[in-house]
């Protein structure tokens, strides 16, 4: 399962980038309006500071079907990485179609119901984005729903992938592994919990001490 960070602030970035185990980020437009940078500049700092083999994906805030396939393709001609989100409404999923036949990647957002996924698939998204999190505020079982998603995928053999949205903890992110998605996109600080353990931690302590109690000397 692939990981991205769900952020557009760039320390945040740069610093899972180099521990080397994200393989792409999320945006949307409250996560870019809250760094108080301009748009054009913000996208500029995050082409930057992600490796070639990244996926970035940004976000339109058209609703209008010629508004969105006009800022879709404008977001595309940006960079060969970018998977353009559009959201799941009818003008939407038509944008997808279209956009998807002239070889721009579309990831679907604010997929709430399996039956959406079905639609998403058909009008060819490269991602779809279950929010997961959002589901979960309403009582819906957030978990459910992607499970079905994966199973209809599976079943007709769709090649669209599921992005797990919405995270709310580091069992979302567990969860969504043992559920068989293709990418989880998790906020900045889920992602860092996901190395912490105290085992780990107590288990360095003792072999440190145990090397400078032996007084012995390393190779190099």
């Amino acid at each position: 399962m692939k990981i991205f960070i769900d952020s557009a602030q760039i320390e945040q970035i740069k610093e899972l980038e180099d521990l080397g185990v994200i393989s792409g980020i999320t945006t949307n437009p409250t996560l870019a309006s809250v760094t108080g940078k301009n748009f054009k500049d913000l996208v500029s700092e995050i082409f930057s500071t992600l490796s070639k083999d990244r996926i970035i994906n940004l976000e339109v805030i058209a609703t209008d079907y010629e508004t969105i396939l006009k800022q879709a393709r404008a977001l595309a001609a940006l960079d060969n990485r970018v998977v353009v989100k559009i959201p799941c409404i009818p003008d939407g999923l038509k944008a997808c179609k279209k956009l998807s036949e002239e070889g721009i990647r579309v990831n679907i957002t604010l997929v709430f119901s399996p039956m959406q996924a079905l639609l998403c698939a058909n009008a060819g998204a490269y991602f779809v984005s279950p929010f997961v999190g959002r589901l979960e505020d309403i009582s819906v079982d957030g978990m459910e729903i992607v499970s079905e998603i994966v199973k209809i995928y599976k079943n007709y053999d769709y090649k669209t992938q599921i992005l797990f949205a919405s995270v709310r903890s580091v069992e979302h992110i567990r969860l969504a592994a043992l559920a068989g998605v293709d990418v989880v996109t998790s906020p900045y600080e889920y992602i860092k919990e996901l190395y912490k353990h105290p085992l780990t931690d107590t288990g360095l302590a003792k072999f440190l001490k145990d090397w400078t109690d032996a007084k012995e000397e390393f190779i190099v």
